[in-house]
């Protein structure tokens, strides 16, 4: 049997015992990891079916056609879309049979400890400590920018392990329990009024060594895995055509009183741009296979980031007066999950888009660096302990 009719097999026995309209999400989340079509590419009994990751898009495609929720992909984003990659490449068996599942059926929620306040698109320079204590390692430091660590069970966190060696080599990577004692976590209200971020302080925290992910001093490796995994995430999901945001600036468009040659002509110019960055995310995920995404993640990332922010402005605009108002009434809240769309607050939200996951211009970086061969930045302090690296 081809890998293809494995997977097509896989879906309908699933959806043939598991009737979408008939099984509790978090029932149906759970068969679906069992049937191995949480990550097809993932090895089985790890929620895959180890098949070529390309074939994932007819899973989600197949299970949205049968009226399956998938909402756990966005609600869970930093756990399935990032943290079940890191685990799949760079984790112990022990700790796949661990975590998976409970992070796929959303029984456990988990967040990213990357960015610091001195520490952003230079990730290397971060200063949260982690010295070793026998079986323990004693967490110290800040952490910021922290999506849904409110709510999280688990963090993604990367800190240093070796301050004598160069900044890239001295890092190590772990899976920090967010209830634990010296965890202490403030929110960051954004534009909207929510505090989706947040800043996180790590206070002598004790965290396992089995909850350690790889080698020590490889966590700048592992962190790329995550970072690469985050921008898939981010701008490589598969959309059906016309749907998202643009969808929303046609309806906009036809509402009575909008009919203007100029805002149509925009109009066609943001939905043939979308349409382009559809058909190039699909034939990006068409020829990927297993394990770590390469850089045409970046590549979605950036033209969606940039994308979302021209259209979400465009549909404002439509919208004329009532695009002026915020039907949250600016109120200070700390969303539980990633809220439904809504067109003000997509244009205040998407504010961020070319900040998150690495900037646009990291974006650019990686492009230019690893896609078409040009010289890379300079980079004075690699070689340098990180100790002896200069700072403000």
């Amino acid at each position: 049997m081809t890998d293809a009719a494995r997977v097509e097999e896989a879906i309908d026995r699933l959806l043939t015992e598991h009737p979408p309209n008939e099984t509790a999400p978090a029932e149906f989340w759970g068969a679906q990891y069992d049937a191995g079509l949480a990550w097809v590419w993932h090895e089985e009994g790890s929620g895959g079916l180890g098949v070529d990751r390309s074939h994932h898009p007819t899973v989600m495609r197949r299970l949205t056609e049968g009226g399956a929720d998938t909402s756990n992909r966005r609600r869970n984003v930093l756990g399935i879309g990032m943290g079940a990659g890191v685990l799949s490449v760079h984790g112990r068996d022990e700790q796949r049979q661990r975590w998976l599942r409970p992070m796929f059926t959303m029984d456990e929620i988990w967040c990213q400890l990357f960015s610091e306040p001195g520490a952003g698109s230079d990730l290397a320079d971060l200063s949260t400590s982690a010295v070793r204590d026998g079986d323990e390692w004693i967490l110290n430091g800040q952490k910021v920018w922290t999506t849904l660590a409110h709510v999280a069970k688990w963090g993604l966190i990367i800190a240093r392990t070796d301050p004598d060696a160069q900044k890239h080599r001295g890092l190590t990577y772990f899976v920090v329990d967010m209830e634990a004692e010296g965890v202490e976590v403030r929110p960051l209200y954004q534009i909207t009024g929510e505090a989706e971020f947040n800043e996180v302080f790590f206070s002598d925290t004790r965290v396992p060594d089995d909850q350690r992910i790889d080698d020590v001093g490889a966590g700048w490796r592992v962190a790329m895995t995550t970072l690469m995994n985050e921008r898939v995430a981010i701008g490589g999901t598969e959309t059906p055509r016309g749907s998202g945001a643009i969808a929303v600036a046609v309806d906009a468009y036809r509402e009575p009183g909008v009919d203007d040659p100029v805002l149509r002509a925009r109009l066609l110019e943001l939905w043939a741009e979308s349409e382009a960055a559809r058909l190039t995310t699909i034939r990006a995920n068409e020829t990927a296979t297993v394990g770590t995404p390469g850089p045409e993640g970046s590549t979605g990332k950036l033209s969606w980031a940039e994308l979302n922010k021209e259209i979400t402005a465009f549909t404002v605009e439509l919208m004329g007066l009532g695009g002026t108002g915020f039907p949250g009434g600016y109120e200070l809240t700390r969303p539980t999950g990633m809220p439904d769309y809504d067109p003000m607050r997509a244009f205040l939200r998407a504010r961020a888009n070319s900040i998150e996951g690495g900037t646009s211009e990291i974006m650019r970086n990686i492009i230019g660096e690893r896609v078409l061969g040009l010289p890379g930045e300079p980079r004075v302090d690699k070689d340098l302990p990180w100790r002896e690296v200069p700072r403000s």
